[in-house]
């Protein structure tokens, strides 16, 4: 049957309607251009059979059950760090013995397949009632109410910070030639502290922080650049301050500066740099210096400063745009 099993099933009636007509294996062999055994092979299965049909074999049985595949879906779906190798422990206590790939083959017919689990900052209760507080206060804000936000943070860019992990195509015995080599320094070679502030007209001022900021720090380089930035992005009366809740950013000194400047302060929930559009605009401002090589602080300074006048204020425009979504997103994971 190797062979006849790929012919059309028009094509095994016509040599069964020819032997009806009592003519011979070696005759219908060479009408029909097969091989003599082929057609031998399809005049017994349809003697045999009654039909030209080739039957669908069961195959090897299952070794996972019906009942142990729904308690594998049980278990991810309840616990979904839950390994292959654990379900594989789980099913030999049952005396079954499968590869972890039959039993990844399995999920992956269940729709459910093993990915890398997102970071996110741990929230307890009291950070989730302050998100969904504030996500039920922002959802409806049209998009000139965001225009008008002011967005602020700080971060930390490390000279060779972002070398580790990288891939490098190379040959066998190779991997100690200087271009498939990454330098590295002691202690990552240092780092800088930068401040900075986006609207959806674009890049505000970026300062560099000198030493371990504080309060008084934090308030002197808002003194000089807000209102700066503020002017640079045409931004109109009743403009709003974003912060987060770090505390040189809470504290009674800054508090009584903001009051006194009358900044009109965005309310800004607990552990929430998901709601932060400057944290996506600092990842993309990351990975261009990077790609850049510095060789050294001054030189990242000067790159940062670069790289931060490029970005385009449609990128900043396209992350103010999904505010929205975030937002729906806490509501809908609260309910």
């Amino acid at each position: 049957m190797g062979a006849s099993k790929h012919l059309s099933n028009d094509l095994k009636t016509k040599i069964i309607q020819h032997h009806g007509l009592e003519e011979g294996y070696k005759k219908l062999s060479q009408r029909f251009k097969l091989s003599v055994s082929t057609v031998r092979n399809i005049v017994r299965n349809w003697k045999t059979t009654g039909t030209v049909l080739v039957k669908a074999r069961s195959g090897r049985p299952r070794k996972i059950s019906e009942r142990q595949r729904r308690r594998m879906v049980r278990t991810v779906t309840v616990n979904p760090q839950t390994s292959s190798k654990d379900l594989q422990h789980q099913l030999a206590a049952d005396g079954v013995t499968v590869h972890r790939s039959t039993i990844q083959r399995t999920l992956h017919k269940e729709m459910l397949y093993g990915r890398v689990m997102r970071k996110k900052p741990f929230l307890c209760t009291r950070h989730k009632r302050g998100r969904l507080r504030y996500a039920k206060a922002h959802l409806d804000k049209p998009a000139s109410f965001w225009n008008k936000v002011l967005w602020t943070d700080e971060t930390k860019i490390e000279l060779f910070g972002h070398n580790q992990g990288r891939y490098a195509w190379r040959k066998k015995n190779t991997a100690l030639q200087e271009k498939h080599l990454l330098p590295t320094v002691k202690f990552g070679g240092g780092s800088i502290m930068l401040w900075g502030c986006v609207s959806s007209a674009g890049t505000g001022n970026l300062v560099k922080v000198e030493g371990r900021m504080d309060s008084s720090q934090y308030q002197q380089i808002l003194e000089n650049n807000v209102q700066e930035s503020v002017t640079k992005l045409k931004l109109r009366r009743g403009w709003i301050f974003q912060q987060d809740n770090d505390p040189k950013h809470c504290s009674k000194s800054t508090k009584a500066f903001m009051q006194r400047n009358k900044y009109n302060i965005l309310e800004w929930p607990s552990q929430s740099p998901d709601l932060n559009i400057i944290e996506n605009v600092w990842c993309a401002l990351k990975r261009a210096v990077h790609a850049r090589k510095p060789s050294n602080l001054t030189e990242l300074e000067m790159i940062c400063r670069e790289e931060w006048s490029k970005i385009p204020p449609t990128r900043i425009q396209t992350l103010r745009s999904r505010i929205t979504e975030v937002t729906k997103t806490i509501l809908s994971s609260n309910n």
